[in-house]
């Protein structure tokens, strides 16, 4: 209990961003020393035989990392715009998606099976 409050009082300054059955908490938080740092934290919300659960994964990055971190997150996401423009393509989203193939760099379309990695 005392972990919590210590927890909930160390927390500056937040934002939220709900994504479907995803939820992104952005928190700003303080160390010992007083200085801040940012917990990134995705909840998915999931169901196993009609009970709900929430699974949890959390960044922690501090402010030394900000630059580098943002330099590559800018990059990366926008290879991934480049390569792939900004419309989603998921089976959830198309129902034609066929989630066992793939079309690699040379224009050529292969199966993969990932049960097999």
């Amino acid at each position: 209990m005392q972990e919590k409050e210590h927890m909930e009082k160390d927390e500056i300054y937040s934002k939220v961003l709900r994504a479907g059955s995803r939820t992104y908490f952005f928190d700003v938080r303080a160390t010992k020393a007083n200085d801040y740092y940012l917990t990134i934290t995705e909840s998915k919300k999931l169901t196993d035989g009609g009970e709900v659960f929430y699974k949890k994964h959390k960044i922690y990055l501090y402010k030394e990392d900000f630059n580098a971190f943002k330099d590559l997150l800018d990059e990366i996401t926008q290879f991934i715009i480049n390569e792939k423009g900004e419309e989603v393509i998921s089976e959830r989203h198309d129902p034609n998606f066929n989630k066992g193939s793939f079309t690699s760099s040379e224009g050529t379309s292969q199966s993969i099976d990932f049960n097999d990695l």
